[in-house]
């Protein structure tokens, strides 16, 4: 066995365990009876334990320089890379810390849904108290010079990325956004709805039949119901969950298309170094980029309306909106709400720079658990205008905190901005996509992607990444410019 092999040999079982690792998390959001919380969390705890092992072995050191020694193509290089940041973050964080990370997490995420359908932030705390402080032990344990907590957590998600970077890009961003949600609900433009009762059945169905469309390849994946919608699993196994709402079709329909954007990232990464690092996802904020593509530049355009308006008819009968153009305004719609995952384009930032201002104080030690429901409602009616009435509609809405993804929040805009860079060259390449989404033929948007996107895995750093796809860097400016260039229009008096 060559000494790239042996490196590969043992990535792919840090992979594999990994993989484990998620199907115990897909299958407690999806499966698992309410009573195996415990157990599971026990469960949790020994694969962080077995997976921690594998990454702390000094097997895998020593295979990553036997593997740059012997001369390293590119693949090779980025594995040995990646090998070494596996090894040096896991070495630094002690094994009885993994596990106890991980099984602190699985028990927290069943509390956390327990306290989000009870509506009560004190149902919630003691078990998020518990992931924070594991949390801010593991951000100490990664810290390094001119690297604080935050910063290693962050990076985790989005390779590169520093706070004082992600708030730069805030403080880009924020401005322009804050100016054109004024003149957009000041403005009197009325968005219509969509109304009615549409059973759960038909609405899972209607799910698989846009997922299928959008090219998300059902032998290597299945669609699930989960309380926050998720995207779990590579390549061969890519599951996929979304929930449902009888009163509103349409948050269905963008959980499904938002998650099928991440699933054919997955399918889509190359089969040669597809369960290896070099083959994996760039980043986070690289892999939302993807949903968000598909979920906002593709799914709430004109075209896609068109597409999707007859089959919302062929579902569910005669609806209270009387043409594509109806839709295309109702799942365009700017309105000042609670919801992080229900937020249109225009707030959607704004509800990220909050979670990330809150949690780096939260890994930083300036804010607590017992502080954190106040805070969360005095800056959201800061911003907002207006006061969350409970804890679901507030602090509670998302389940990132309950499994310790500090620092994926900040991913959200990376990928609104890369999505939105992607989407101009994309349509620059593809000069009638509107044509061809408008009757329902996805392809040439896959076909677009899997070369520039997904068959790159890791090669390049996510910035870099994104600019040789699109051929031009991302950057904030250019967001606000496409969501000036597509609301305006629909909110002119």
């Amino acid at each position: 066995m060559t000494a790239a092999a042996a490196l590969n040999d043992h990535l792919r079982q840090i992979s594999a365990m990994g993989r484990v690792a998620g199907l115990l998390g897909w299958d407690m959001e999806t499966q698992m009876p309410r009573r195996g919380a415990a157990q599971r969390a026990e469960e949790a705890g020994a694969v962080a334990r077995a997976l921690h092992a594998l990454e702390v072995d000094p097997a895998l050191a020593e295979a990553a320089d036997a593997a740059e020694a012997a001369g390293a193509d590119p693949v090779t290089a980025v594995q040995v890379a990646e090998a070494r940041r596996i090894h040096g973050r896991a070495t630094r964080v002690p094994a009885a810390l993994a596990a106890a990370l991980a099984a602190t997490t699985a028990e927290a995420q069943t509390i956390w849904e327990q306290a989000r359908a009870a509506r009560r932030f004190a149902d919630f705390a003691p078990a998020l108290d518990r992931v924070l402080r594991l949390k801010r032990d593991e951000a100490e344990c990664l810290a390094r010079e001119a690297v604080d907590g935050y910063d290693a957590l962050l990076d985790e998600h989005e390779p590169g990325m520093t706070a004082a970077a992600a708030a730069g890009l805030f403080a880009a961003l924020r401005p322009g956004l804050v100016e054109l949600r004024a003149r957009l609900t000041d403005g009197g433009g009325a968005a219509p709805r969509l109304e009615g009762h549409f059973p759960k059945e038909q609405q899972i169905a209607l799910s698989r039949r846009i997922a299928g469309a959008l090219g998300y390849d059902w032998e290597a994946g299945r669609i699930d119901l989960a309380v926050h919608p998720s995207c779990s699993g590579t390549f061969g196994d890519v599951r996929i969950t979304t929930r449902i709402d009888e009163a509103d079709p349409l948050g269905s329909i963008y959980s499904t298309i938002h998650e099928v954007g991440h699933a054919l990232y997955e399918q889509g990464l190359d089969p040669e170094t597809g369960l290896t690092p070099a083959g994996q996802f760039a980043s986070m904020g690289v892999h939302e980029s993807q949903s968000r593509l598909y979920e906002n530049q593709i799914g709430r355009s004109r075209a896609f309306a068109e597409w999707l308006y007859p089959l919302l008819v062929e579902t569910f009968g005669p609806l209270s909106l009387d043409s594509p153009d109806a839709l295309f305004r109702a799942v365009n719609r700017v309105e000042t709400g609670f919801i992080r995952t229900e937020a249109d384009e225009v707030h959607y930032n704004l509800h990220i720079m909050l979670r990330f201002d809150l949690e780096r104080a939260l890994i930083a030690g300036d804010l607590d658990v017992d502080g954190l429901e106040a805070a969360w409602n005095d800056r959201f009616e800061a911003d907002f205008g207006i006061r969350p009435p409970d804890a679901a509609m507030g602090v509670l809405q998302d389940v990132h905190w309950s499994v310790g993804a500090f620092g994926y929040f900040p991913t959200y805009t990376f990928g609104n901005v890369y999505a939105a860079t992607l989407d101009a060259a994309l349509r620059t390449d593809v000069p009638d996509l509107d044509s061809r989404v408008a009757t329902g033929d996805f392809a040439p948007a896959l076909a677009w992607l899997r070369p520039r996107i997904h068959r790159r895995g890791r090669m390049l750093p996510p910035a870099r990444l994104i600019a040789e796809a699109a051929g031009r860097e991302a950057r904030p400016e250019a967001l606000v410019a496409a969501l000036k260039a597509k609301f305006e229009p629909l909110y002119r008096p």
